[in-house]
């Protein structure tokens, strides 16, 4: 990764674990642990002993690492706000052939506090997992019956692992339901807030879009119809009809890329936050710099959202922004890589992976921020606001009508 700026588009939304060497899990023979309450040393936890916390943790709200978790990336509450599913780096997990570090992602739950947890699924290589409202059945994307295809790239866009399928199953990983049968790219799944609806990212041709269906993988509908603009990582507001999602521009990315090719220089992706009706109508921007805007996520609120942005060349660091507008808060202050923010249903935690390590992006590991102060809480919520307010001067770029495409 480049020391002033990031390559946005070496980081996707999906899961980055999957390229990172990880600690091996203390599993046992049945892929799970009990840790008897947390007796073992976290995972990236300092030492006994060790400095006082630097000067930048003091602007941040209380923090805490999971104990016992291995790396991982994507990490989302259950709604009983305890419980947490994850791409969680495995041993088992496939990965290609030359690569020699300690595992892959499969999809994990354990508990916030790191006392227990074990393997959902044990083959393949997984990545975006979600829990259902009942409380009962999970959905993850796992290359599980496509091993035979080429192990791809989570991270890069142009190798996405093609035969990642999407699937449905209970906490232990039994009673599994296939959801798709195309051998395409699927990931970047979310359910709406009654679980009746899907939302997912499907990639054909290299093109990304949005798509829906029912839970039980009826009425499949394509929302988003953009050639140039890459959409992903949708979730479902509170209201149940709306969707918030990010994008970039491929012809802005083969911009960069040529700039890269020819001067070396290295550039951040621009990446846009929207919402959009259930339908893929109304497309809103949410955000409006020309910063990578990324990994959104919505308070239960309904009128905030946490996302990623860079400052000072390489350091990432999560945000909450507002629906209808104006400067976001910063969260953390960590001088390296934060990401992957996901909001707990009462409002009161936030899930967010940290690097740990000394290389950049190193030793990723899930983090617990109390963000009870915030006052995010369902309890706020009454509507979505229904669109931004711009800063001065901005003008929609006419890039924007692609959203208007609609399948003839």
């Amino acid at each position: 990764m480049r020391p002033t700026k990031v390559l946005g588009l070496l980081v996707a939304t999906a899961a980055l674990a999957a390229g990172h060497a990880g600690t091996a899990l203390a599993a046992d023979g049945e892929g799970g642990y009990d840790a008897a309450g947390g007796a073992s040393k976290p995972a990236g936890a300092a030492p006994a002993g060790a400095a006082a916390a630097p000067d930048w943790a003091s602007k941040e709200l209380p923090i805490r690492i999971i104990p016992n978790i291995p790396e991982t990336a994507e990490a989302y509450y259950a709604p009983d706000n305890f419980h947490i599913i994850a791409q969680t780096q495995d041993p088992k997990a496939l990965r290609a052939q030359d690569d020699k570090s300690a595992g892959g992602a499969l999809t994990w739950i354990f508990t916030d506090d790191g006392a227990k947890g074990w393997r959902v699924n044990d083959r393949g290589q997984d990545a975006c997992s979600w829990f259902l409202p009942d409380m009962k059945r999970i959905i993850w994307t796992s290359t599980r019956d496509n091993m035979d295809m080429p192990v791809g790239n989570w991270s890069d866009d142009a190798e996405y692992p093609q035969g990642a399928e999407l699937y449905l199953s209970d906490w232990q990983g039994g009673n599994i339901k296939r959801l798709t049968n195309n051998k395409y790219y699927e990931a970047e799944v979310t359910t709406s807030p009654d679980g009746k609806w899907i939302v997912f990212g499907r990639q054909i041709n290299g093109n990304m879009d949005i798509w829906r269906m029912k839970i039980d993988g009826t009425e499949e509908k394509q929302l988003t119809f953009t050639p140039d603009w890459q959409e992903g990582a949708p979730y479902f507001l509170p209201d149940g009809k709306t969707v918030i999602f990010r994008a970039w521009q491929r012809t802005v990315t083969d911009e960069l890329k040529r700039i890269r090719k020819e001067t070396g220089q290295r550039n951040q992706t621009p990446m846009t936050i929207f919402t959009m009706n259930i339908d893929g109508t109304n497309v809103q921007p949410r955000t409006f710099t020309n910063d990578m805007n990324w990994a959104p996520f919505p308070a239960p609120d309904g009128k905030h959202f946490a996302f990623v942005r860079i400052n000072d060349g390489t350091n990432w660091d999560v945000y909450l922004g507002d629906f209808a507008g104006g400067e976001p808060r910063r969260l953390t202050f960590n001088p390296s890589f934060d990401g992957f923010p996901a909001i707990s249903p009462d409002g009161k935690k936030m899930l967010f992976t940290r690097s740990k390590g000394q290389r950049f992006m190193s030793d990723l590991y899930t983090h617990v921020m109390d963000i009870s102060s915030l006052g995010i809480g369902p309890e706020k919520f009454t509507s979505v606001p229904a669109k931004a307010t711009p800063p001065a001067g901005w003008t929609p770029p006419p890039a924007l009508a692609e959203f208007d495409r609609r399948k003839p």
